[in-house]
């Protein structure tokens, strides 16, 4: 498995799991998808490191 491959793993196991090939036309809801886990992890991060 490669960083990139890990870096979009999420969106590509939701595209899989609702039946969208992820390597097709539904790159743009993997990128949804990661953008949005990428999002909430970083702002619990930086919760955690604020408070």
């Amino acid at each position: 498995m490669t960083l990139a491959d890990l870096i979009l793993w999420p969106g590509t196991q939701f595209c899989k799991w609702i039946g969208v090939e992820p390597t097709s036309d539904a790159g743009l809801i993997r990128w949804m998808i990661n953008t949005l886990v990428y999002t909430v992890v970083m702002l619990i991060g930086v919760w955690i490191f604020a408070v």
